[in-house]
């Protein structure tokens, strides 16, 4: 693909609006530690929620969407979809509760709920644990898909394509710090969006395709077309559909949906303005994320069935690239070959968009904890803010290259994504519950965490070099989750609770209420009598919570049925939908806050 001059125009202009953007905002970030990775706390609800949502539209989700589509059809992105019951969980249950704590990131919330040093070494390990390790592979497979657009579009090697797009991430990362990377991100989702729905209304009148209706019904998507399983195939509805809903939401830590909030979604919320503004950026979050993003992808996945039926058709039609990431994620950018001059720079810059968007982010995030959580708390207390920030800036850096190197090493976007899952899987109910159940403590996240990687390593990768044969996907995840919990739950109760003037501490200022702090609300005659009652507001939340889930998955699904020509679902829907908005607008009301 040759991009024109004004292809090239858009790029490039994007690129330079990104890095104003950034030297615009570097003294203010520069101040201190705080504004560097909170952007000083006073963020509105609608540039956070932007923020995260363009954070998760990264460049490998409309390849992970594509990959998911062609394989398992459009209920195959069940996998994901189910995350939206951990994301309204944290609107209404945890968004308030991070904001209350006043932590700079969610590991320095490990000592101020559990004491020791054990305590003290879940902060410090996790730090690298997840600032580096898992960091660097989130931001690998994301690279991975950068790979592939360049590959496809612009004829760029791996390397070149790297060199490009990080460098320029880098430099307005570690310059605007998390301000500019949310003032950033607020420009990327647009042109994102906007190159989406447009690049997928191209691709649906190319003369292969012919127009909605002829996708609809070309043999090669007719089966793809259902937004939920074959409740006859079981095999398949319980890997993409029972698992993910009654499993995998709680139980499995993944970025971006982990249960009780964390990460960057955590560092959001408590850069927020208030309570109500960490509630609403999240719930906006949700809401864009399931509902709004999707389909421009579905329809481009379902498009290249029809001219691309096949991986060996991809490879004929891409010989130059090498067949070892030819998969069906590739479709995606193979798709995107066919739009005119000026729309091919706009798409190409809103997938630059959605991989700096990411990447922006993740590097911030990573750097916050390397510098908060290991550099200061571990290796150098006296640190001051401008050293702390010119350590963030270099951890920036190394991240990026880390993160480039292991980019050359994945194959394709799901591969990342299982693995990802897997790791995790079995911790999401600690994560859940050691808000609102005292004798978790540090031991139990510390087993669950060793735990549930190594078994994860054994099931990915010893089983099968002994010979074995490898166990199904969704089985695995069911022996992570079953054998991690019962290996936490006996640890919680054979090693000794977390100290009860921590547990009198943590409960006073973030106060959570609920019966599983009654022991601990029984020590605290030493507190104020508004410090020890809490208003008990959960029901009221969980309700909040489902009826949240009912109103985006209303709205995702009725825009389908609306895309389909199938009119009286989509308008049942749409009715639900907007059932459930006025609900959520009352339950809204009547949700209680400190500030």
């Amino acid at each position: 693909m040759q991009l024109k001059e004004i292809d090239w125009a858009i790029v490039v202009a994007f690129f330079v609006v990104s890095l104003a953007i950034g030297l615009w905002v570097s003294k203010k970030a520069g101040k201190n530690a705080s504004e560097f990775f909170l952007s000083g706390r006073n963020m509105p609800w609608w540039l956070l929620g932007v923020s995260m949502v363009a954070t998760t539209f990264s460049a490998d989700t409309p390849n992970l969407v594509t990959d998911i589509v062609r394989q398992n059809g459009v209920s195959g992105n069940w996998v994901w979809w189910a995350f939206l019951l951990t994301g309204m969980l944290t609107v209404f249950v945890y968004a308030k509760l991070w904001r209350r704590s006043k932590v700079l990131t969610d590991l320095e919330f490990y000592e101020l709920r559990y004491s020791g040093k054990a305590a003290a070494f879940l902060r410090g390990f996790r730090a690298i644990y997840l600032g580096v390790f898992f960091n660097v592979m989130i931001m690998a497979s994301v690279s991975l898909a950068a790979i592939k657009i360049g590959s496809v579009m612009l004829g760029l090697t791996p390397v070149q394509t790297l060199l490009i797009a990080s460098v320029v991430t880098v430099i307005y990362s570690s310059l605007g710090g998390l301000r500019g990377v949310i003032i950033t991100d607020f420009i990327q989702f647009g042109l994102a969006m906007i190159g989406a729905v447009w690049a997928a209304n191209v691709v649906l009148n190319l003369p292969q395709v012919n127009g909605l209706g002829n996708l609809l019904t070309h043999e090669n998507v007719v089966d793809k077309l259902n937004v939920m399983p074959d409740f006859n195939d079981a095999k398949n509805l319980i890997a993409v559909f029972i698992l993910p809903l009654a499993v995998q939401w709680w139980s499995v830590w993944y970025p971006g949906a982990e249960p009780g909030g964390g990460g960057y979604v955590a560092q959001r919320m408590l850069s927020a303005k208030s309570e109500k503004h960490a509630m609403g950026a999240t719930l906006l979050f949700n809401l864009a994320h399931y509902a709004l993003r999707p389909w421009p992808w579905i329809l481009i996945a379902l498009a290249s069935l029809i001219i691309y039926p096949d991986i060996a058709s991809l490879q004929k039609a891409f010989p130059t690239i090498d067949p070892k990431v030819v998969k069906d994620d590739l479709a995606y950018p193979a798709m995107l070959v066919f739009l005119p001059a000026g729309l091919i720079g706009l798409v190409v810059a809103s997938l630059i968009a959605a991989f700096m968007s990411t990447i922006s982010t993740h590097l911030n995030w990573g750097s916050s904890y390397i510098v908060n959580d290991f550099y200061k708390r571990f290796i150098k207390p006296e640190a001051n803010d401008k050293e702390l920030v010119a350590v963030g800036r270099l951890s920036t850096v190394v991240l990026m290259i880390l993160a480039a190197i292991f980019a050359l090493l994945l194959e394709n976007a799901l591969q990342a994504f299982n693995i990802l899952l897997q790791i995790g899987a079995g911790t999401g109910l600690i994560f859940i519950l050691r808000w609102f159940w005292w004798r978790i403590n540090a031991y139990t996240e510390i087993v669950a965490m060793f735990f549930s990687f190594l078994l994860a390593i054994y099931l990915q990768i010893v089983h099968p070099a002994l010979g074995f044969e490898k166990i199904p996907g969704h089985w695995q995840l069911l022996l992570g989750v079953g054998l991690t919990t019962i290996a936490w739950l006996v640890t919680t109760f054979v090693t000794r609770p977390t100290s009860m003037e921590t547990l009198k501490q943590f409960y006073a200022l973030t106060t959570p209420g609920g019966p599983g702090w009654a022991k601990v609300r029984e020590n605290m005659s030493d507190f104020e009598d508004n410090q020890k009652a809490a208003a008990w507001q959960v029901p009221l939340e969980i309700t909040g919570m489902f009826v949240g889930c009912i109103t985006v998955y209303t709205a995702l699904f009725a825009t389908g049925f609306w895309l389909y020509g199938n009119t009286t679902p989509a308008l049942v829907l749409t009715v639900v939908c907007g059932l459930g908005a006025f609900g959520l607008f009352q339950i809204w009301g009547r949700l209680k806050t400190k500030e």
